[in-house]
């Protein structure tokens, strides 16, 4: 069995401080650009929808004409 050293351990500090220290380190976006990114996600979601439904609704009318022969 190996002999273990005593080692020192580097003195804790408050979860809440080493948190507070984290949150001031972080660089927060602009109203505006939070703004123009959420249009931009909504916009491509919209489409997207759209596309997926078109899509849907053509696929379906081809299996339902390939039935119906």
């Amino acid at each position: 069995m190996g002999q273990t050293e005593n080692m020192e351990k580097a003195p804790k500090t408050s979860w809440f401080t080493g948190l507070k220290a984290e949150f001031a380190r972080i660089i927060w976006p602009e109203r505006s650009s939070i703004a123009r990114q959420t249009v931009a996600v909504v916009a491509v979601t919209a489409v997207l929808g759209l596309i997926i439904a078109l899509l849907d609704w053509i696929i379906q009318y081809g299996v339902n004409y390939l039935i119906g022969l």
